[in-house]
């Protein structure tokens, strides 16, 4: 490739960090999450005078999740930046996560400078190394002249394809250092050509099969979401009368009420996803990757069904479960595609339309409704999810609540379900939302942790106010790590190995150090009007909400068997 240069503004020479701002205002970068240190400091010098909103958070790991929470809902890559060393590795855990979820970021990690890389210098370290296998691609800056280009790169990668995290790895000295000459951004990557259109004769293929088909099933994961195909979808699975399954990251993507609607598949899925997959003949898979929560037995996994896989990673398909009919395209490219389609007679499905309504109906989520003992935590979902109407974007941490709110919360639209799914990060839920109010600031934003969770990143309640943030932190609170707790219950002959909290924080009083609203419920009685009271007042608020600790998720498929094989179905 050849080199061209071109003289920056008015042949002004500016410093890499100036260069930095620059190309940050060419990506209409909303705001900034980060913290700083001395690696960076260059960076934030220039920051002061910047007019991009830049948001402290109180830890590194906050600022990475409060940033994925906000591509999460936005759709538009997250941007983070740390200083070197222990700055940068605690971002390690976000940038996983996004990697594991497609979630699009551009982490700028400062670095020690050039002269002092691979010297064990202080607070060095490798982040190239560290990164290479949990970000799409990462950069270490050597030349300032190209910072512009790599971080026009960046953004591009990040963002395209299957979106995922992006590492800028950038030494203090690139930060000072000055140039009026700076490379050209164009992005040439030959190397990297995403694939969006379908293979026409693949489209055929599918609905060749879709035609002949008497038991068909869409699975909807979070490639429909992404793709903001969610209408296509609809339009297609009413065209021919299609069942859906979701996966929890696909949850959105199909409308929660509608008849074709059968929930969510999986390990913790309702009993007529699970039969469904089970039982179909054909399984169109929009952007799910066959992952072990879904596909717990690979080999016993929809084995009377052709599989049609449509994803635009090809690494993904084939990965888990054999496919018949692979189609590497963008989900919303493919759908409007097999709109366009005409069949000459649409599939038979009235006896399986039949039998998938039946079993949705027989065997919906559940729980005991008329226990008056303690708080429901399923109830509690159901409650705000009225109080809401469907509507509020929905964070959640990681755990037993995560799948109560999957379960029985009214999902309406993409985007709107902020969770951890590939990693399953603890941790993640508080600062996610915090990033998703920022996005969003007038839409009701609600966040559901576990007592466990909501203690790895409850500092963040210090920028609340600070920010304007409006947040409503249900904590469901079992005193102990219930999802851990319910594993131990049912294969490890109750033997609570270090699940259970003997002490706990008061939350009221932790939430009133920080400004914020805090509120305990303990009564099953007037849960639903204390619930009301606490919506109708504006601002933040914690709300510990105390459920029973024996409390479990069901149905239940245990890990390594196959869908069918559910317990706790009523």
């Amino acid at each position: 490739m050849k080199m061209v240069t071109k003289t920056s503004k008015e042949n002004e020479a500016k410093s890499g960090a100036e260069l930095l701002i620059d190309s940050l205002h060419k990506q209409h970068v909303e705001m900034i999450f980060g913290y700083p240190g001395g690696a960076v400091l260059p960076l934030y010098d220039a920051f002061y005078d910047c007019d991009i909103p830049h948001i402290l958070t109180r830890h590194e790991q906050g600022a990475v999740h409060a940033a994925e929470g906000y591509a999460r809902v936005t759709g538009k890559p997250g941007v983070v930046v740390v200083t070197s060393g222990p700055g940068a590795t605690n971002v390690l855990t976000g940038i996983a996560d996004a990697m594991s979820d497609s979630i699009p970021l551009v982490v700028f990690t400062g670095q020690v400078h050039t002269p002092g890389i691979g010297k064990d210098a202080f607070q060095e370290a490798d982040m190239i190394g560290l990164t290479i296998p949990i970000t799409k691609y990462n950069y270490q800056v050597r030349d300032v002249r190209d910072l512009p280009r790599i971080i026009n790169e960046a953004f591009h990668i990040a963002s395209t394809g299957r979106k995922g995290p992006v590492v800028i790895d950038l030494p203090k000295d690139m930060g000072i250092a000055e140039t009026d000459q700076v490379k050209a951004d164009t992005i040439d990557l030959p190397g990297y050509q995403p694939t969006y259109t379908p293979n026409p004769l693949q489209i055929e293929k599918l609905m060749t099969a879709l035609s002949r088909a008497s038991k068909p099933l869409i699975l909807a994961g979070a490639g429909v979401n992404h793709s903001r195909s969610t209408s296509e979808l609809l339009e297609f699975a009413e065209r021919y009368q299609l069942p859906v399954v979701n996966t929890l990251l696909g949850l959105g993507s199909f409308p929660n009420e509608h008849e074709l609607f059968l929930g969510m598949g999986g390990m913790h899925g309702s009993y007529a996803a699970n039969m469904a997959l089970t039982d179909c003949d054909l399984l169109i898979n929009f952007g799910s990757r066959f992952d072990d929560r879904l596909a717990s037995a690979p080999k016993e996994f929809a084995t009377k069904a052709t599989i049609a896989h449509i994803d635009i990673d090809p690494a993904e398909i084939g990965k888990v479960i054999p496919t018949d009919i692979p189609i590497v395209a963008d989900i919303g490219e493919t759908l409007r595609a097999m709109l366009l389609v005409q069949l000459e007679e649409n599939p038979d499905t009235s006896h399986w339309y039949k039998l998938n309504l039946t079993r949705k109906n027989r065997h919906p989520f559940s729980y005991d409704r008329s226990s008056k003992l303690s708080i429901k935590p399923q109830k509690v979902i159901e409650i705000i999810g009225e109080l809401t109407g469907g509507e509020a974007l929905v964070a959640t941490d990681v755990g037993q609540h995560q799948m109560w709110v999957a379960q029985f919360y009214p999902f309406q639209y993409d985007h709107q379900i902020i969770t951890s799914g590939g990693l399953g990060t603890m941790g993640f839920g508080f600062p996610a939302a915090i990033g998703a109010s920022l996005a969003f600031p007038k839409k009701t934003v609600v966040c559901f942790v576990g007592d466990g969770g909501f203690q790895m990143t409850n500092q963040e309640l210090a920028i609340l106010n600070e920010y304007g943030i409006n947040v409503k932190v249900i904590i469901l609170n079992n005193a102990s790590l219930g999802m851990v707790r319910q594993w131990q219950e049912k294969f490890h002959n109750e033997r609570y190995s270090h699940s259970l909290f003997q002490t706990q924080p008061d939350f009221v009083k932790l939430a009133a150090a920080y400004g914020v609203k805090g509120f305990c419920l303990t009564n099953p009685d007037t849960l639903e009007k204390d619930l009301k009271k606490i919506f109708m007042e504006p601002g933040s608020a914690v709300v510990d909400v105390h459920i029973a600790k024996d409390e479990l998720v069901l149905p239940m498929v245990p890990s390594g068997k196959p869908n069918h094989q559910m317990e706790g179905v009523e």
